[in-house]
């Protein structure tokens, strides 16, 4: 089971690396997935929290629904996500005329928050990038009810999969004034 998390962690993040570099025409128009983004990250760490509280009052049925739910919600996710940036142009923060190129006066604009932005944005998709074997392989140690290790993984896998879903919705939230 490592090794299958291992190869679809790489290839994720292949896909995530050569989404900038490779556009793929499309006769549907995609723009209106950012926001459904948006949603189901914010849905991701919903169900995250609930799946602690369920855990810290012993409802094991209960946590491994939400943990089930929060794992088919990031593959939702990051299904559109690569579909929306294979085939849409870039959004940039902070280009408010949509030519792709910030200006002078775009940087002046949006001041002091473009570095607020990118701290926010590289830090999520660092992270949502590392994270994701470390999210299966704390899944196959509960699945395989190794129980004790599924815990130690657990305690430091949570917070920044949790860091993951509530970043996402909040560059998107940022980012959102700059959508065509």
């Amino acid at each position: 089971m490592n090794r299958v998390a291992w190869a679809l962690s790489a290839v994720v993040l292949a896909l995530v690396g050569l989404m900038r570099a490779v556009h793929i025409p499309s006769p549907i128009d995609f723009s209106f997935l950012p926001p459904i983004h948006a949603t189901l990250n914010a849905l991701t760490a919903v169900t995250l929290v609930a799946a602690l509280v369920f855990i810290k009052q012993k409802q094991i049925a209960r946590h491994r629904a939400a943990i089930y739910v929060s794992i088919g919600l990031s593959v939702l996710f990051l299904l559109s996500y690569v579909v929306y940036h294979f085939t849409s142009a870039e959004v940039r923060f902070g280009d408010l005329n949509h030519d792709g190129k910030l200006d002078p006066a775009e940087l002046a604009a949006v001041g002091g928050m473009r570095p607020v932005y990118l701290i926010l944005l590289i830090t999520h998709i660092t992270l949502a990038g590392t994270i994701l074997p470390f999210i299966l392989f704390t899944f196959n140690r509960a699945f395989t009810k190794q129980y004790a290790r599924h815990k130690a993984m657990a305690r430091w896998v949570f917070p920044l999969w949790l860091y993951v879903a509530v970043t996402g919705p909040l560059c998107y939230l940022m980012l959102r004034p700059f959508y065509p």
